[in-house]
C-alpha cells in the first residue's frame, strides 16, 4: 500500500511538473517567438523564406527604402534604391542584419496575404510576399542630413519630441547596403574599420559642453532659490587645489550671471559651479537621465553613455565632468533624448523609427505607439533649460541659428579628445521655441567648434523639417 501511494505520488509530481514545463515553454515561445525566428540558430526563417520573399520597407511618406525584386526566373534580389543614405538606419539583410531589415526581420519574411492569393500563390508555386514595414523616417530630411554631414565623420539625429519618432539618422562614414556582399570581405577583415558602426546610436564621445545642460539641471535642483543669483568673474582660468581649467581658446567671459554662463559656455565657471555640488545628488540626477544604464531603446544596436561621479573624486576629476570632458562619454542617441525631454516640459519619450507593419494588401498587422518614459526632470526644471539653451542662440555660442524664420534653443560643445586639444564639434537643440516639435543633435569628428561647424549643420536640417511641414 505504501509503495502504491508512492507511486502515485511520483506521478502526480511528475504529471505537475510537465505542465508547468508545458506551461512555461508555451508562454516563452508566445512572447519570444521573433526573437527566436531571429537568432542564426533557428532554421524556421529558412523555411520562412522558402514561402515568402522579404517584404518592403517604406519611408513614412511611402517612398520605397528597400524591396526584393524578382527576375524572370523568380530569383530574388534586395534591393535599396536610395543606396547610401539609410544605410545605418534601413540596414541591411544579407551576411547578417542591421537596422529595421534587423529589427523587423520577423514581419518582412511573414506573410499576412489573404488565404486565397496564398493557395494561388501555392499551386502556382510562387512565393508570398512578406509583410511590409512602414518607418518613420522622412527622406527629404534625411537628405539635408547627409548632405550637411557632407565628409565629416559623424552623426546627426532628429527626433519628434512629443511622440519620440525618429525622422531622421545619419551616419558617416557609410556604405551602399546593395553592395554589401561583395563588401562584406574586406569590411570582415580591416580591424580598424568602423564603417559599420551607427555612430549615432554606438558613437560613444566626450560630451563637451553639451554636457552642461546636466551640470546646469543639478546645480538648480541644489539651488532652487538662488541659482539665478550666480556670479563669477572669468579671467580665462579657474584654478583649486592646484589643478586648473581653462576657457575655450583662453577666452575671458568677464562678470557672467548663471545665463550667461550657459550661454558662452564659459568652462572656467562651470567648473566653479561643478566643485560646489554635492556628487551624491548629482549621481542621483545622471540615473534619472539614464547615464550607466540601458536606454528605452531597441530599434537597433546601441552604447551606454557612462560618467562616473561620488564623493571620492579628485577636484580635477569634478572639473573636467562639470564640462563634459573627463571620462565622460555619450551617444548622440542619448543626448537627443535629454535634449527632446527638455524640449517636451520634462518629459522623455522612447525614441523609434517603425511606424506600422501591414500586409500586402493594406492590413495593419502591428502598430507603434508613442511611449512615455516618464518625467525625468519637473516641468520647471524643463522650463528654465529652455530659457538658457533659447540664450545660447539669441547671444551665446549658437547665433548662427538666428533668423531663419523659426527659433531655436540649443547647446554646443567642442569636446577634447587628446593631449592635443583636438576636439569633435557638437550641437543638440530643438525648435521652434515656443512651441518644441523636433530636436536635433549634431556630432562631427575632429571638427573643431560646435559653433562654427555643428551649428550651421542643425539649421540645414531644421531648415529641411520647416519646409516640410510648411
Amino acid at each position: 500500500m505504501d509503495n502504491r501511494n508512492s507511486i502515485k505520488a511520483i506521478s502526480v509530481f511528475f504529471s505537475a511538473l510537465f505542465v508547468c514545463m508545458m506551461v512555461y515553454m508555451c508562454n516563452f515561445v508566445y512572447h519570444n517567438e521573433q526573437e527566436m525566428i531571429n537568432n542564426s540558430y533557428n532554421s524556421r526563417s529558412e523555411i520562412l523564406l522558402s514561402k515568402n520573399y522579404r517584404g518592403t520597407i517604406y519611408a513614412a511618406s511611402g517612398e520605397v527604402l528597400a524591396e526584393t525584386e524578382l527576375d524572370s526566373a523568380g530569383n530574388e534580389t534586395r534591393v535599396y534604391p536610395y543606396s547610401n543614405l539609410f544605410s545605418h538606419s534601413i540596414g541591411y539583410s544579407t551576411n547578417g542584419r542591421m537596422g529595421v531589415e534587423a529589427f523587423c526581420n520577423y514581419y518582412l519574411i511573414n506573410s499576412n496575404l489573404n488565404l486565397t492569393e496564398k493557395v494561388s500563390n501555392s499551386t502556382l508555386g510562387l512565393k508570398n510576399p512578406g509583410d511590409s514595414v512602414y518607418t518613420t523616417f522622412d527622406v527629404s530630411i534625411q537628405e539635408a542630413a547627409d548632405k550637411a554631414l557632407g565628409i565629416y565623420n559623424g552623426a546627426i539625429i532628429m527626433t519628434d519630441v512629443k511622440t519620440g519618432k525618429i525622422l531622421a539618422m545619419v551616419s558617416k562614414p557609410n556604405f551602399d547596403p546593395n553592395q554589401i556582399v561583395t563588401l562584406w570581405s574586406d569590411l570582415v577583415e580591416d580591424t580598424e574599420s568602423s564603417v559599420l558602426l551607427n555612430r549615432a546610436t554606438q558613437g560613444l564621445y566626450p560630451p563637451g559642453s553639451t554636457f552642461k545642460i546636466v551640470t546646469a539641471l543639478e546645480y538648480i535642483r541644489q539651488n532652487p532659490d538662488s541659482y539665478s543669483d550666480y556670479s563669477y568673474n572669468c579671467n580665462g582660468i579657474f584654478k583649486k587645489d592646484d589643478c586648473r581649467i581653462q576657457c575655450y581658446h583662453g577666452m575671458t567671459h568677464g562678470k557672467v550671471s548663471f545665463t550667461k554662463s550657459f550661454a558662452k559656455s564659459c568652462n572656467s565657471s562651470f567648473a566653479n559651479i561643478g566643485t560646489g555640488l554635492d556628487m551624491n545628488s548629482f549621481a542621483d540626477t545622471l540615473e534619472d537621465l539614464l547615464f550607466n544604464q540601458e536606454l528605452p531603446y531597441n530599434a537597433t544596436l546601441y552604447s551606454k553613455s557612462s560618467v562616473n561621479v561620488s564623493e571620492e573624486m579628485t577636484t580635477d576629476d569634478i572639473m573636467q565632468t562639470s564640462i563634459g570632458q573627463g571620462k565622460t562619454l555619450m551617444t548622440p542617441l542619448h543626448l537627443n533624448m535629454i535634449t527632446a525631454a527638455i524640449a517636451n516640459n520634462g518629459e522623455m519619450m522612447t525614441p523609434y523609427m517603425v511606424d506600422r507593419v501591414e500586409s500586402v494588401d493594406g492590413r495593419v498587422i502591428k502598430t507603434y505607439k508613442p511611449k512615455s518614459n516618464g518625467q525625468v526632470m519637473t516641468e520647471e526644471e524643463a522650463r528654465i533649460l529652455q530659457e538658457l539653451m533659447t540664450a545660447v542662440v539669441e547671444s551665446g555660442t549658437a547665433s548662427k541659428l538666428q533668423g531663419y524664420g523659426y527659433t531655436a534653443a540649443g547647446k554646443t560643445g567642442s569636446a577634447e579628445y587628446n593631449s592635443n586639444s583636438d576636439s569633435h564639434a557638437w550641437f543638440t537643440g530643438f525648435a521652434p521655441v515656443e512651441n518644441p516639435q523636433v530636436a536635433v543633435t549634431v556630432i562631427l569628428e575632429c571638427a573643431g567648434s560646435g559653433g562654427d561647424y555643428a551649428v550651421p549643420m542643425a539649421r540645414r536640417v531644421f531648415d529641411a523639417y520647416f519646409e516640410s511641414v510648411n
